[in-house]
C-alpha cells in the first residue's frame, strides 16, 4: 500500500506537491503565442473528430452512483456540486450556494412562465432552484444517473414541487422531448467532447430566440484533456516521483474522459448558436466550496467509513476516504493557483438567433 492511502501524510506536504503538479502543468503549456495558438486549433480540430462524449459509463460511476448520502454529508443544503460563490468573507457554504444558483438564473436571462431544459442536473440544485424561484416555468432535468434522479424526485416531492420533470439519459445519445425557452448546463460540458455536434443538438432543442447558458470550469488560455498517459505506479509519480502530467490521478479516479477547456473553447462552435455574453469567475470561488467540501468530510469522518465500505469493500474504505480528501485538496489548490486567475468559472450566454430560425423552418 502507498503512503498516501494509509492517511499518514499531512496536508501541507500534499499540497506542496500538488502545486509543484501545478507549476509543471503550466510550465508544459509554455511556449510562444504562435505554438499556444497552434496547440489550441489543432486541439479544436481534434474535438470535431470524437463522439460527443466519452467513457461517461466510468464518469458515472465515479462520482453520480456513489450513495447520495455521501454527498449529503458533505456538500451544502441544496447539494450543488459544482462551483459556489463567496459574495463576502463571511459567508458558508449554503449561503455560497445560493448565490451562484441565483447568479445563473440572472444571466440565464430565466423568467416566470418559461420552459427549461437542465443538462446535467447533479443532484437538482439548480433544477430545484429554478422550480421553486419560477413555479410557473416548466423545469426539466437530464442526468445520467438513476440515483440522482430518485433523489431529486424525493425531494422535489418534500418540497412540494409540482413543475419539474426529471430524465435519465446518457447525453451521447440524449434526445429532447420538447423544444424550450432555455436550456442551461452546470459543469457538464467538461464531460463531453464533440462541442460542433453538441451545440447543434443543443440549438434544435431550443425555440427561436431561446438562449444557452453555460457554466464550466476552465483555464484562462490552454485547453487539455484528462486522460491516463502512465499505467504504472501512479500514486508514487502522483506525489513522490517524477511526475509528468497531474491530471493521469485525476482522469483515472475521478474524471474519466473529461475535458479542461479553456476560457475562450466554447466561442469556436458558434455555427449554430451566437454568444451573447460572457464571464469569468474567479477560481478562489471555487477553491473556498473545494475547502468547504474537505472539511465537512473531515467532520462526518464516522459517518462516512461505513458508507465507503459499502460502496468500495470494507479493505478499500480507508484508500477511498483519502482519495476524495486528495481530490478536494488537489481542485482546491488548483482553483486558487496564481490567486484564482488561472484557472477558475466561465459563463456564456448563447443565443438562437429568431430570423434564421424563422427563415429554415419556412
Amino acid at each position: 500500500m502507498r503512503v498516501t492511502e494509509l492517511d499518514v501524510v499531512p496536508d501541507i506536504i500534499i499540497r506542496r506537491g500538488i502545486r509543484l503538479l501545478l507549476k509543471i502543468r503550466l510550465q508544459s503549456m509554455a511556449g510562444s503565442l504562435e505554438q499556444q495558438l497552434e496547440r489550441k486549433m489543432a486541439f479544436v480540430q481534434e474535438l470535431k473528430c470524437l463522439p460527443v462524449a466519452v467513457q461517461t459509463a466510468a464518469a458515472n460511476e465515479q462520482h453520480y452512483e456513489v450513495p447520495t448520502e455521501y454527498f449529503v454529508l458533505v456538500l451544502g443544503r441544496h447539494l450543488k456540486y459544482s462551483s459556489c460563490l463567496y459574495n463576502n468573507p463571511g459567508e458558508g457554504l449554503n449561503e455560497a450556494e445560493r448565490n451562484m444558483l441565483a447568479l445563473c438564473c440572472a444571466r440565464a436571462r430565466l423568467a416566470d412562465g418559461q420552459s427549461v431544459l437542465e443538462l446535467g442536473c447533479g443532484w437538482g440544485s439548480m433544477s430545484l432552484f429554478m422550480a421553486q424561484a419560477f413555479p410557473n416555468s416548466s423545469i426539466t432535468a437530464v442526468s445520467n444517473s438513476s440515483t440522482q434522479r430518485e433523489f431529486i424526485q424525493r425531494r422535489a416531492r418534500d418540497l412540494d414541487v409540482t413543475n419539474l420533470t426529471v430524465i435519465t439519459a446518457d447525453m451521447v445519445d440524449f434526445q429532447a422531448p420538447s423544444t424550450y425557452d432555455r436550456i442551461v448546463s452546470i459543469e457538464m460540458f467538461e464531460h463531453m467532447k464533440n462541442y460542433a455536434e453538441l451545440m447543434r443538438r443543443i440549438s434544435t432543442w431550443l425555440k427561436p430566440g431561446g438562449a444557452l447558458f453555460v457554466h464550466i470550469f476552465c483555464h484562462k488560455s490552454n485547453p487539455y484533456h484528462f486522460e491516463v498517459k502512465d499505467e504504472s505506479d501512479w500514486t508514487a509519480r502522483y506525489f513522490f516521483s517524477s511526475v509528468k502530467d497531474e491530471s493521469d490521478w485525476m482522469a483515472r479516479y475521478f474524471f474519466s474522459g473529461g475535458t479542461m477547456p479553456s476560457l475562450d473553447l466554447l466561442l469556436y462552435f458558434q455555427q449554430h448558436l451566437a454568444l451573447q455574453q460572457q464571464w469569468w469567475v474567479n477560481g478562489c470561488h471555487y477553491s473556498r466550496t473545494l475547502e468547504a467540501w474537505l472539511v465537512n468530510q473531515d467532520k462526518f469522518r464516522k459517518a462516512i467509513m461505513p458508507i465507503f465500505a459499502q460502496t468500495y469493500g470494507r479493505d478499500a474504505a480507508l484508500k477511498w476516504f483519502v482519495y476524495w480528501r486528495l481530490f478536494y485538496l488537489a481542485c482546491s489548490e488548483l482553483f486558487n493557483y496564481n490567486g484564482g486567475e488561472e484557472w477558475g468559472v466561465g459563463h456564456y450566454l448563447f443565443m438562437k438567433p429568431a430570423a434564421a430560425a424563422a427563415s429554415k423552418a419556412a
